[in-house]
């Protein structure tokens, strides 16, 4: 029997790894592909994003295309939100889950049309979902994998729109485009797509456009931004800003062992729109209550939650797990994500982490933990 390691796949490369490295960009494997961690580092470009902006790109993310007269049926069928009240140009979060109720993956859905939607998910899950939403289209409508055909940045900040203003075309109108609303437009004579989400907390736009474009917009929001503040942003950054933000981690704080209601949200499942994938599991969970929460907690022992380390109840006993944990540089204390038994779960809770065999105190704290005034 050999014992030579099985060939792995190469790591693949967004239409703007050049200019990562240009920038001094650190890059490291992210769901198979080499993105940037970090430019100048974490806590300066996490500062950056809060006080002024940062340009993330985001072009691993996943693209599918619903075309038809049922494509809005197929989608709306697919996720926990509902999509029916959805107008031409607006987009909602949503989860996708399996018929136990467990999240397939984290959503954006974008109503182009009535026979034209737009779903954004997560680079770790594109084949998963890709082959879960192709199946469900099937006999019903059209499918598109659009992710090999675009690339998308993101420009997350509060001096975001005043940056995006200079790139002349309709860059100054994009002010006026309201959250979780998207249009086409110019910027830098590049043709593309602008959506007012984000990741991080703070305002600004999510930019899709054409991988052979991509370069030019990026380096033109670059020159534009710099007297202004911004910075390149990594995933080092992307991941502190989120958390403070309390905004899930696909793989980290959701997955397919969880669900929504007891992840914090169940704001987006809408039991009561007709039937969807998932939705006689997820009323049972509502009805009978789920038996852990995620929670947010402070450290108030020194130490550091991270990814995987245990909660334990003030005796010792093992009771959860962390899910997310790091520094808050803009809070200025060490934060986390963790499971805790639903009794657990209330304000002000006090409970101890594992950090590695030493037990530091924390206690359960309102979130998010970070919000723009």
């Amino acid at each position: 029997m050999s014992t030579k390691p099985l060939p792995t796949a190469p790591l693949r490369r967004t239409p703007l790894y050049d200019e990562h490295i240009k920038l001094g960009g650190r890059m490291v494997p992210f769901a198979g592909w080499e993105m940037p961690v970090q430019y100048k580092g974490v806590t300066e470009e996490h500062k950056a994003v809060r006080t002024a902006a940062g340009l993330f790109d985001v072009s691993h993310m996943g693209e599918i295309i619903l075309s038809g007269e049922h494509s809005g049926q197929v989608v709306d069928y697919l996720v926990t939100n509902d999509v029916k009240k959805l107008e031409d140009g607006h987009a909602l979060y949503t989860c996708a889950c399996n018929e136990a109720g467990t999240i397939l993956d984290d959503l954006i859905v974008y109503r182009i049309d009535a026979r034209q939607w737009l779903i954004v998910c997560n680079a770790s899950n594109r084949d998963k979902i890709a082959a879960h939403i192709r199946a469900a289209a099937q006999g019903h409508c059209s499918f598109e994998d659009a992710s090999d055909r675009t690339a998308m940045m993101a420009l997350q900040g509060p001096k975001a729109l005043d940056i995006v203003a200079l790139a002349g075309g309709d860059g100054p109108a994009l002010r006026e485009l309201a959250p979780f609303h998207f249009r086409d437009a110019t910027l830098a004579n590049v043709r593309c797509t602008v959506a007012r989400t984000g990741y991080t907390g703070e305002d600004g736009i999510e930019i899709f456009c054409s991988p052979s474009d991509a370069q030019r917009l990026w380096r033109a929001l670059v020159e534009l931004g710099g007297p202004l503040g911004l910075e390149a942003t990594g995933l080092g950054a992307r991941d502190t800003l989120r958390l403070e933000a309390r905004l899930s981690l696909y793989g980290n704080d959701i997955d397919e062992t969880t669900n929504p209601i007891e992840a914090g949200l169940g704001w987006v499942v809408k039991l009561d729109k007709g039937d969807f994938v998932g939705r006689a599991a997820l009323q049972r969970i509502k009805d009978e209550g789920p038996a852990r929460k995620l929670v947010g907690f402070e450290m108030t022992g020194r130490g550091i939650a991270r990814h995987g380390y245990p909660l334990l109840d003030v005796s010792g006993a093992k009771v959860g797990v962390c899910t997310s944990g790091s520094p808050g540089p803009t809070v200025g204390k060490n934060i986390g994500l963790g499971y805790l038994p639903a009794p657990m779960a209330a304000v002000g809770t006090a409970f101890q982490v594992d950090c590695r065999g030493r037990t530091v105190e924390a206690v359960v704290v309102k979130t998010p933990f970070y919000k723009r005034a």
